[in-house]
C-alpha cells in the first residue's frame, strides 16, 4: 500500500514539473518605433528665395590715359561729383606738344611742295600744248603732283594724331557721376590704359546678386523682386531684373544677376549689402530631403508610411538635386507622409510612430 502511494506521488510531482516546464513566458508585444517623417507636396518647396546681393552702379567706368607720360595734376579725390568732360587729371604735355609743333611743320612743307607740284604741271602743260615737251614728260609731271598731293595727306593725318595726342594728356569724365577710386598720384608715370581713376553713375543703382544654377530654369529679364537693404529691413524697395550672365561664374559656379532698383533713394549707398526676395520662383514641384531618399533593390526608393503607420519603401524617379534637397518626378504625390531619417534601418510593413519634420 505504501508503495502505491509513493509511486502515484512520484508520477504527481514529475506531471506538475512538466507542465511547469512547458509554460514559458509570452514575450511582451514591442511598441512601434519613432520615424521622422515630413508630408511631400507643393508646400515643400519655398515660395520665394531671398539671395544677398551688393548695391553696384549700372555703369562703372575705369579710366586710364590714352597714352603714356607722367602725372602732374589731380584734380579730383574720391567722393568728388563729376560732370561729364570734366578734367579729372593731366599728364605732362611738353613732349606731345613739341610732336604737334613738328606735325605742323611737316604740314606746311608738304603744302608747299604740293602748291610748286601744281604750279610746274601747269607751266608743262602750256609746253606741251605748244608742242615744245612729249606727252612723257607731261606724264612725269602730273606723277610728280599725285606723289605730292599723297605726301600732304599723309602728314595731315599725323598731324591730327599728334594734336590728339595733345587732347590725350587730359583725363576727363566719360559720364556724370562720383569718383569712387584713384589709383595714381602727382609725379607717378603711368602707361597707356592703367586705370587712374573710377567713375560710376550714382543715378542709376541697382543689386547685383548671385543665383545658384538650380534656381536658373525659372529667372528671367523683367521678373519683379523686392529688396530690402539690411541697414534698413523696415522699407522695401521695388525691383526689376535687367540682366542675366550668359554663363556660369567660374569660381562660385553661380550666375550674376543685375536687379534694377526702381524707386531708390538717398539712403541706398554704392556698397550696400542688399536681399533681394524672388517671388517668382515658387515651384509645385515635389521635393524631398536628401536624406530621404534611399536604395532599394538597387532602385531609387523612399519610404511611404501610411495613415496606420506602416512603412512600405516604394520606387521613384528622382531629378535635380539643389541645396533643398532633391525633386521627385515620379512616384510620390502631394499629401502622402515618408520617412526622412533612418531609411536604412526600416523593414516592409513595419509599424512606426511619424513623428512629422516641417515641409522643406
Amino acid at each position: 500500500m505504501t508503495e502505491n502511494y509513493t509511486h502515484k506521488t512520484i508520477i504527481f510531482l514529475s506531471l506538475i514539473l512538466s507542465l511547469t516546464a512547458c509554460d514559458k513566458p509570452i514575450e511582451p508585444l514591442q511598441p512601434p518605433r519613432p520615424a521622422l517623417v515630413t508630408i511631400v507636396g507643393a508646400s515643400s518647396v519655398p515660395g520665394s528665395m531671398v539671395l544677398v546681393g551688393e548695391v553696384r552702379s549700372r555703369y562703372e567706368a575705369n579710366l586710364g590715359f590714352r597714352i603714356n607720360g607722367e602725372i602732374i595734376e589731380r584734380k579730383v579725390e574720391v567722393g568728388s561729383l563729376v560732370k561729364k568732360g570734366q578734367v579729372l587729371a593731366r599728364l605732362d604735355a611738353a613732349d606731345t606738344q613739341l610732336s604737334a609743333a613738328a606735325a605742323v611743320a611737316d604740314v606746311r612743307a608738304a603744302e608747299a611742295s604740293h602748291a610748286l607740284a601744281q604750279a610746274e604741271l601747269a607751266r608743262q602743260r602750256i609746253l606741251f600744248d605748244k608742242k615744245f615737251i612729249s606727252a612723257s614728260a607731261l606724264d612725269m609731271r602730273e606723277a610728280e603732283l599725285k606723289t605730292a598731293h599723297a605726301r600732304l595727306q599723309q602728314v595731315k593725318a599725323r598731324a591730327d594724331v599728334s594734336n590728339n595726342q595733345s587732347r590725350y594728356s587730359a583725363l576727363v569724365a566719360d559720364r556724370d557721376g562720383i569718383v569712387t577710386q584713384i589709383h595714381a598720384e602727382p609725379g607717378q608715370v603711368v602707361e597707356a590704359g592703367v586705370m587712374v581713376a573710377q567713375v560710376v553713375d550714382s543715378q542709376q543703382i541697382e543689386v547685383l546678386v548671385a543665383v545658384p544654377e538650380s534656381r536658373m530654369q525659372r529667372l528671367k529679364i523683367g521678373d519683379q523682386v523686392s529688396i530690402k537693404l539690411w541697414a534698413d529691413r523696415a522699407k522695401t524697395y521695388s525691383g526689376e531684373v535687367r540682366e542675366i550672365a550668359p554663363a556660369a561664374n567660374a569660381a562660385t559656379r553661380t550666375f550674376d544677376v543685375r536687379v534694377t532698383i526702381k524707386n531708390a533713394d538717398d539712403a541706398i549707398k554704392l556698397g550696400m549689402t542688399a536681399g533681394v526676395s524672388f517671388g517668382q520662383l515658387a515651384s509645385t514641384e515635389i521635393i524631398i530631403p536628401s536624406t530621404a531618399l534611399t536604395q532599394h533593390q538597387g532602385k531609387a526608393s523612399v519610404w511611404v508610411i501610411d495613415a496606420r503607420g506602416i512603412a512600405t519603401p516604394r520606387q521613384v524617379v528622382a531629378g535635380a538635386y539643389s541645396e533643398v534637397g532633391v525633386v521627385i518626378t515620379n512616384g510620390l504625390q502631394a499629401g502622402e507622409m515618408v520617412a526622412i531619417a533612418g531609411v536604412h534601418t526600416l523593414i516592409s510593413g513595419q509599424k512606426v510612430k511619424p513623428k512629422i519634420e516641417p515641409a522643406l
